[in-house]
């Protein structure tokens, strides 16, 4: 059986996208919610990332207590409760606000034995400044469609990656979204020359405070001196402000001449160039 293929990407509306975004960003924190009640926690809040599942089109939790999932259909904005067996609940989110959303999920968890008054625990953390904050509807748009191919590419090619550092026995976990960032990635710990603990992030991110736009990333702890850093791939540059890592930006991506390949020898050419300058550099920034 063959893998998922890659799904050409086209040109977007910049502003249209960052809304499909925020959209989903928040919808997913439904998810995100269902794992912090429910999930048996793990390092890390491991326990609530979640992965891209392509037969769902979108986002799952790890399993609860009784094997069930809940998914995100990123397409549509739909809710998906994954039984093990009998019904698939879904709930479309268009025109509804996160109150329906938690009357919808409530009676479902209380059918489980679960204490659905846990759903509505305070994040842990803050998301960004937008109307469903404040009780507004969901409002699905044709661009998440634009977004979900990025997710399904960003999930298969950071796969195959992390396939081929694992055969130069790296430890590299598996490819995850973070639903506080909202970003797909794997990180790699290993040590330094200098005997100090080295980490490279490999991932995807579909756009944030620093680019209005998807990009993929190979992150580097800790950060070489800026006059170390070495060239990059053709559609890569270095970022520098708050963080350090090689980017590929969708602009960027969108303009080679094969996607799927440009896009994949880029990210292969910049993990090796990350992987060498984090073990042979001995001047860390100060």
């Amino acid at each position: 059986m063959s893998g998922p293929s890659w799904r050409p990407l086209q040109a977007f509306d910049r502003r249209a996208l960052t809304e499909a975004r925020l959209q989903a960003h928040f919808a997913a924190q439904w998810l995100a919610r269902m794992a912090r009640a429910y999930i048996l926690e793990r390092p890390a809040d491991g326990h609530t990332n979640l992965g891209w599942d392509n037969a769902t089109g979108g986002l799952r939790t790890h399993r609860l207590p009784d094997g069930a999932r809940l998914a995100l259909r990123v397409a549509d904005l739909t809710l998906v409760l994954q039984n093990t067996a009998g019904e698939v609940p879904a709930l479309p989110l268009a025109g509804r606000t996160d109150a329906d959303v938690c009357s919808w999920l409530a009676p479902l968890m209380t059918e489980k034995g679960l204490d659905a008054r846990t759903l509505g625990a305070v994040s842990p953390y803050d998301m960004p400044e937008h109307p469903l904050a404040h009780g507004g509807r969901y409002a699905p748009s044709s661009a998440l469609g634009v977004l979900a191919d990025w997710y399904a590419d960003a999930n298969m090619v950071l796969g195959e990656l992390r396939q081929s550092l694992m055969t130069r026995g790296l430890d590299v976990p598996p490819v995850r979204l973070w639903p506080h960032h909202f970003d797909l990635d794997t990180l790699i710990a290993f040590m330094t020359k200098d005997g100090e603990q080295g980490s490279m992030g490999v991932g995807f991110s579909p756009g944030d405070e620093y680019y209005d736009e998807p990009y993929f990333y190979v992150s580097l702890h800790p950060a070489p001196h800026v006059a170390m850093l070495p060239d990059l791939p053709e559609i890569g540059h270095w970022h520098t402000d708050d963080f350090t890592a090689a980017i590929a930006t969708a602009s960027r991506i969108l303009a080679t001449k094969n996607q799927a390949a440009d896009t994949a020898a880029s990210l292969h050419a910049t993990t090796d160039i990350a992987l060498k300058t984090l073990r042979l550099t001995s001047n860390t920034a100060r």
